[in-house]
């Protein structure tokens, strides 16, 4: 395991540090399970499913689009600016009043302060930069562009470009922030320097990397051909993991490191909303195609030579769209809960539950269908249930 990840604050770190000395595959599995150490027959094609949730963490994520990303002063004033309340208008909100690091930068709340009324959860942050689609609907293109909207929000930060370009220019720190990450003073342009702010935030967000988990020891044994050491992740979580690879089939959509196709589906979760109905994709791909901030507009550092906006440039608006929400990462699910784009279900033996349980004629009937009821024994959904566990720090 990672015992001091980046966006812990440094006495945690020391705190994780002294304690990872003296952590063993023993301690860990004693966390987990009174179980002895034992190893399910995994076939060939079963382990090479495993290996291809890994290794953790991944080789960062290039983006050319932020000049900034991966520059260590743009990462500490980014830093600095994600708990500073002088961006909001009121200047009582920062952007770690709703993504707190203590939660996996999510809030805990079944839906987020000051958006509409009953739609989204917020959330978490970490790994964010691994994301081809940012939101529940995919509104964004890039980190950058999904941390300026919070900021000019009126349900958030209910800031307005003019506001808060004159905010920076005009509050020393801030303005002596931008120079050293940026190498030169703030911009005139009003919009291009709130854009430069967004960066910045977006290349501290790029850092939130979380930590290793029992799985991803185990995982790394199973790769290496170390039956022993794999032997002591906890039988349940194995028997859940068997249960995640084939009756489930859990990985059409979890798949990766990352444990998640970065794409978007119908679960037949509800999408209704007091005022109506929660369009998902179909109202992120209208909001993206129509953001001066996407990757195809004039914010792009990377320009048109840039690799990432070609899905941005052939993405179609389909009715199949409607209804239908990103698929989350998997890892830290312990410290996100609520779970689903509506927060709607409290716990991860709930979530087990409601595919178990699966409503199929809530689910889109055009296209191929990749869900179905699971009917899970009582065992099976406990087995299920310690594996999405292990996937937590």
């Amino acid at each position: 395991m990672n015992p001091h990840p980046s966006w812990m604050p440094p006495r945690w770190r020391a705190w994780a540090a002294a304690g990872a000395a003296a952590l063993s595959w023993a301690a860990l599995a004693a966390g987990t399970t009174a179980e002895p150490p034992s190893l399910l027959d995994f076939s060939a094609a079963e382990r090479a499913q495993i290996v291809a949730h890994g290794p953790w963490p991944p080789k960062p994520r290039a983006d050319g689009s932020n000049r900034v990303l991966g520059q260590t002063a743009a990462q500490a004033w980014g830093a600095s600016l994600f708990f500073d309340t002088r961006l909001s208008a009121n200047q009582r909100l920062s952007c770690a009043s709703c993504h707190q690091p203590n939660r996996a930068f999510q809030d805990g709340l079944t839906t987020a302060i000051g958006r509409t009324a009953g739609q989204r959860n917020t959330p978490g942050l970490l790994d964010v930069a691994q994301w081809r689609w940012l939101g529940w609907g995919g509104t964004h293109d890039s980190l950058w562009s999904a941390s300026l909207t919070p900021l000019l929000s009126d349900g958030e930060m209910q800031q307005t470009v003019p506001g808060l370009a004159e905010r920076v220019r005009n509050t020393p720190e801030l303005a002596a922030g931008y120079r050293e990450a940026f190498g030169q003073a703030p911009p005139t342009e009003d919009t291009a320097l709130v854009v430069d702010l967004a960066k910045a935030l977006a290349a501290y967000q790029a850092t939130l990397i979380s930590p290793r988990t029992s799985f991803d020891a185990f995982r790394d044994a199973l790769a290496r051909g170390d039956s022993a050491s794999a032997a002591h992740y906890s039988p349940a979580a194995q028997r859940g993991l068997r249960l995640f690879l084939g009756e489930g089939r859990c990985t059409v959509c979890h798949a990766g490191p990352n444990f998640s196709n970065g794409e978007f589906g119908d679960i037949g979760v509800p999408f209704f909303v007091p005022d109506g109905v929660d369009p998902g994709r179909y109202r992120g791909l209208q909001q993206l195609l129509a953001s001066p901030y996407n990757r195809l507009g004039a914010f792009n550092d990377a320009g048109a030579t840039d690799p990432g906006a070609v899905g941005t440039r052939h993405v179609i608006l389909e009715p199949r769209h409607f209804g239908e929400f990103r698929v989350p990462s998997l890892r830290q699910l312990v410290h996100t809960a609520p779970y689903m784009h509506n927060g709607s279900l409290p716990s991860i033996e709930t979530v087990v539950q409601h595919y178990s349980q699966l409503n199929e004629d809530r689910l889109h009937a055009d296209g191929e269908r990749i869900l179905r009821r699971l009917n899970l024994s009582d065992e099976q959904s406990a087995d299920l249930a310690a594996f999405l566990r292990s996937l937590s720090d």
